[in-house]
């Protein structure tokens, strides 16, 4: 196996993301990906130029070419969800965090079920549940992240004791974060294996912590964090080991 790489561009980042894993036949999670330029929209349509990103990708000597063909599940647009009705016995702050998260789904014309219980650090956690869960999740759990922070806003706005409130779906955060281990431990081997470094796409602050909390301890590998947001991503370095023991090796937290 050697190291290879691909440029592919598009009209979007991701677009010309998803052009390189289709003629590859590769999963987001198989390649590092580094942005070589960004669209260009220009004015009116004049001097607008595409993205170009180079993927790097693991391939045999005699590299086949295979394209993997997904087919885009569809799924049908729900009714808009009814207010969900609160327990006799639930606390007002509960209260409050459902009667926001089941007005901002019938907004989004999305019906769930919405549980809420609480914390062992005191925070709450609400779990939805329903058949249009994709849509509550979005894009890496974008919209899941966007309906957590427009939650803990609106509920501990005026309030003097914050509130933790952490918002999934079907288990989504709890996945993603098992994914993100064995990304994270993919990205270490191949670092290694080649002896150079390997950055990962850009994440937010929760996911590049996963990241390097699953390297900490991950002998001949550093972890650093590089750009500006919303593009700030983890690069895996390889570095020789001095000792045997394990110690942690992640510089950068952030």
């Amino acid at each position: 196996m050697m190291l290879k790489t691909l440029e592919k561009s598009g009209k979007t980042e991701e677009a010309a993301i998803a052009a390189a894993l289709e003629e590859l036949g590769l999963d987001r999670d198989d390649v590092s990906v580094e942005i070589v330029e960004r669209a260009k929209s220009g004015f009116l349509g004049i001097g607008a130029s595409p993205a170009v990103v180079r993927v790097q990708y693991e391939a045999p000597d005699e590299e086949s070419e295979t394209a993997a063909e997904a087919p885009a599940a569809t799924q049908e647009q729900p009714a808009a969800a009814p207010a969900a009705p609160a327990a006799a016995d639930e606390p007002e702050s509960y209260a409050r965090i459902r009667a926001f998260v089941s007005g901002l789904l019938e907004h989004m014309g999305i019906q769930a079920e919405i549980e809420i219980t609480a914390r062992e650090n005191g925070g709450v956690n609400v779990n939805l549940s329903g058949s249009n869960m994709g849509a509550v999740i979005g894009r890496r759990g974008e919209t899941l992240d966007a309906i957590q922070h427009l939650t803990n806003y609106a509920v501990n706005r005026g309030s003097d004791k914050h509130m933790h409130i952490s918002v999934d779906a079907e288990s989504y955060r709890a996945k993603r974060e098992e994914s993100l281990v064995r990304l994270a431990e993919k990205m270490a081997a191949k670092a290694i294996k080649y002896k150079r470094s390997m950055a990962l796409e850009p994440m937010n602050s929760y996911e590049r912590h996963v990241i390097h909390t699953a390297l900490q301890d991950y002998e001949g590998v550093t972890t650093s964090s590089t750009g500006t947001e919303p593009n700030r991503r983890v690069v895996v370095s390889y570095e020789k080991p001095q000792r045997t023991s394990n110690k942690p090796v992640s510089r950068e937290w952030s």
